[in-house]
């Protein structure tokens, strides 16, 4: 059976309408209450014109039929109504990452075309600076109060009003297994790139693990309800923001399966009390983390005393490096907890699993592959088999994305057909042993992957040469306990020139994201180049492992002043 996310939510929702569906704050939310935010979020879409235009079997596979809605949130309901009443209307929601500055975000609206907008209160300043400046301005913008007390922008409208004037009556839309989940992702170019899957693939590819046995093999809709009511619902708690695929996820697993989704008081950074307190509170039995950046902060919180996380069962980790010295703290705090170490990729869903119990030592490096994922030859003419220790490019076949949103040449290039399969090929390294488990060797790009976040270097290095006084450039990830890499830019000055490292750092900023900017600046007299002008990669690593980052404090207090 293949599912439509907003027909398998309406069918959880009938169901058990009395059962908590969201808690956030003071929010507790039935599945009966969202399900009307839901319809009443869908027809106000539906009475703008936003939905599908053209169906899948028209369209090539960068190609999209249905309108696009922009999800410029932080944490909470407004987030999960988006997603699903975007799909009830057949459009299609997209996450944006609240860290943009304004070039960036002006970029990402431009290559979505998004129709409409959902929006914090706190981040109408930046939006409303970028919104004149798009080819075609959305028709519809929801603005959601919070904290910052931000006056509405021109022409929009509160979400809770817009919401309470519209219909809570389920729409007649005729949804399609086939609608489009799209997530954007960095691409290798450094500029975002929107990866759109079916509803159905991305269920089969990263919410397998979490749907009751069977799902997939039911015969219809009703019998697939049916395993869900004859499960045990969880409590899901998504820690990362769910601009990430992995948060989001983790979040679809609960609402499109019966479950209850938590979320701490505290979404505009990591709160560790506001985690643990939440934990002990609603009972949390699942919640997924970003590597060592969120794991250790969690750990030292708990050992000042005062929790519990007795119901905690398993902690998903993923999307930088979790060490096992770390894991193995945090099973000695919840030993009853599994920890899944999880690998995978916006364009392949859960793709790898490392699972740590209290029992045995962690470790880090080797999973069991997903079904369907797989290693090819460097030639990707084949899929090399067990055993064979060569190193090869990591893959998936079987529910993998139809393509990038606009992109033939990168949908073409990053899903082939090898070995008579059609697969995605993210760009990461590994070796398939003899066991079936396969062993992760990482991107053999220049992207580097700093507390879950995606960072290009070429993009960094960008930035950074546009200041006068850097004569030259290169940046590099360096290995990081809390941040699994940092960010590091090798940088040559300009002859007279001696720009203070907080300097550098203000003016980049101008540019990219602050997550983006570099944790140190190191000096040479000349950056190494080839003949052919190419950075020497492998030489900057060696010049940034041998400087400490103690550097960057000043240079972080010098930025903020």
């Amino acid at each position: 059976m293949r599912y439509n996310h907003a027909e398998l939510f309406a069918g959880v929702a009938a169901a058990s309408p009395e059962r908590a569906c969201i808690v956030f704050r003071d929010r507790r939310l039935s599945y009966a209450d969202v399900s009307s935010r839901v319809n009443r979020v869908a027809n106000l879409l539906l009475s703008r014109g936003i939905g599908i235009h053209r169906s899948r079997s028209e369209l090539e596979p960068w190609e999209a039929g249905q309108d696009r809605v922009a999800l410029y949130l932080y944490n909470g309901n407004e987030y999960l109504e988006g997603m699903i009443g975007a799909a009830t209307a057949r459009a299609v929601s997209f996450n944006v990452n609240y860290r943009y500055v304004e070039a960036e975000l002006a970029y990402l609206l431009d290559d979505a075309q998004a129709r409409a907008i959902i929006y914090h209160a706190r981040f109408a300043p930046i939006l409303g600076a970028v919104l004149s400046d798009l080819t075609e301005p959305p028709v519809l913008l929801l603005q959601v109060a919070d904290e910052s007390g931000n006056e509405l922008l021109p022409g929009a409208l509160d979400y809770e009003e817009a919401l309470a004037a519209s219909s809570d009556r389920a729409p007649k839309t005729a949804t399609d297994p086939d609608d489009l989940y799209l997530v954007y992702t960095g691409g290798t170019t450094g500029m975002p790139k929107g990866v759109m899957w079916t509803q159905a693939a991305i269920l089969e590819s990263a919410l397998a693990g979490f749907m009751p046995e069977g799902m997939f093999e039911a015969a219809s809709l009703d019998d697939g309800l049916a395993r869900i009511a004859a499960a045990q619902p969880r409590v899901v708690m998504p820690l990362p923001p769910l601009m990430h695929a992995a948060a989001q996820w983790l979040a679809m697993s609960g609402i499109l399966i019966g479950g209850t989704v938590v979320f701490p008081d505290v979404v505009d950074r990591l709160d560790p009390k506001a985690v643990w307190d939440v934990i002990d509170d609603e009972g949390v039995q699942l919640m997924n983390l970003v590597g060592n950046s969120f794991a250790t902060p969690l750990c030292d919180e708990f050992e000042r005393g005062g929790h519990s996380g007795s119901s905690l069962q398993m902690i998903g980790a993923g999307g930088a490096l979790t060490s096992a010295a770390v894991k193995d703290r945090l099973l000695r705090l919840v030993p009853q907890a599994v920890i899944a170490d999880v690998a995978g990729a916006s364009e392949t869903g859960s793709q790898l699993m490392n699972v740590s119990a209290a029992n045995a030592p962690a470790t880090s490096g080797v999973f069991q592959p997903a079904k369907g994922s797989c290693v090819i030859d460097d030639d990707h003419t084949r899929l090399l088999e067990p055993g064979d220790m060569n190193t090869g490019w990591l893959a998936r076949h079987g529910a993998i994305p139809i393509g990038y949103l606009g992109d033939r040449a990168k949908t073409e290039r990053t899903f082939p057909i090898v070995g008579g399969y059609r697969v995605a090929l993210p760009g990461d390294r590994a070796r398939h042993r003899a066991d079936g488990s396969i062993e992760l060797l990482g991107r053999d790009s220049v992207t580097i992957n700093s507390g879950g976040e995606k960072i290009f270097a070429e993009e960094v290095e960008d930035a950074l040469i546009a200041h006068p006084a850097i004569d030259d450039v290169v940046v590099v990830g360096r290995p990081s306990e809390r941040w699994g890499s940092e960010v590091v830019a090798v940088v040559a000055v300009a002859a007279g020139q001696n720009p203070s490292d907080g300097e550098l750092l203000a003016d980049a900023a101008e540019r990219l994201a602050r997550y983006k900017l570099p944790k140190a600046i190191v000096r040479v007299d000349r950056v190494l180049r080839s003949p052919a002008g190419k950075l020497d990669y492998r030489w900057a690593k060696d010049i940034a492992s041998r400087e400490s980052s103690s550097g960057q404090e000043s240079a972080d207090k010098e930025l903020v002043k």
